[in-house]
């Protein structure tokens, strides 16, 4: 799965994508967001077609289904809605994402994470994985306003889940353990992440664009030190830089 995002990149080259994209005004102009977890459940910056119109809005990542309408509820199921198999929004009637399958965002990010196990090693490996040529690229998920108003401002709360899908040979090797393992995020062209925002796609074309297959040689990926550790890196350096391991292992293309 993927619970682990990067997004470094200011409001113009989000607007170099989506020229005419109206932005909720408590956005920055540049975003400074070297991780972000899925699970503290905070506000993100996604792009919804609302309106009649490409609208970039805080959301929280999480999404909060109709079902969850209680905050017992949602403090028990919530962590599990970060992330979205792309498989059920048509192969499976009774998902809650067949059902919201018609409200789409796109998840703007510079990378993700993931971990890769390693026999005789202890811990697993971090690596970064980036499109190549992409400044910045656009994840597929869907959204959803909770039920819940927020307490403080009454407001219904804007939530969303990132797509994934089974993962190509190289994300194979890199996120090889865990009860998710083999998964990748759905990764799109330009055109297709285009096309995901438009409104009133059928379930063929919906279908056509979750079936898509971004091929190992067009990611790029390097190990790091670590992804959730609070602690400052030894050499100093970001968390998405590369750092070398001793010993590593390479990976087998």
């Amino acid at each position: 799965m993927c619970y682990d995002i990067s997004f470094k990149t200011s409001m113009k080259t989000i607007r170099d994508h989506f020229p005419s994209i109206q932005a909720d005004p408590q956005l920055p102009i540049d975003f400074d967001n070297v991780h972000v977890q899925a699970q503290s459940f905070s506000k993100y910056p996604v792009i919804i077609f609302e309106d009649g119109a490409y609208q970039l809005k805080l959301f929280e990542w999480g999404l909060i289904a109709d079902y969850m309408n209680t905050p017992g509820k949602i403090q028990k199921s919530r962590q599990w809605m970060c992330n979205a198999q792309s498989e059920k929004m048509l192969g499976d009637e009774r998902s809650y994402w067949h059902r919201i399958r018609n409200s789409r965002c796109l998840i703007p990010v510079t990378g993700f994470y993931e971990h890769r196990e390693i026999k005789g090693w202890k811990n697993k490996v971090p690596y970064f994985i980036q499109l190549k040529g992409r400044e910045i690229f656009f994840i597929p998920g869907l959204y959803h306003y909770s039920p819940v108003p927020d307490p403080e401002t009454g407001e219904s709360v804007g939530t969303f889940t990132l797509l994934t899908r089974s993962a190509n040979s190289i994300m194979q090797k890199i996120h090889n353990g865990g009860s998710n393992a083999f998964r990748m995020p759905l990764l799109l062209t330009k055109d297709l992440e285009q096309k995901w925002l438009l409104p009133h796609l059928s379930d063929k074309e919906i279908g056509e664009i979750v079936n898509f297959e971004m091929s190992s040689e067009d990611l790029g990926y390097k190990p790091v030190f670590s992804v959730r550790s609070r602690k400052p890196r030894p050499d100093g350096k970001e968390k998405n830089e590369l750092y070398l391991w001793p010993g590593l292992p390479p990976l087998e293309i």
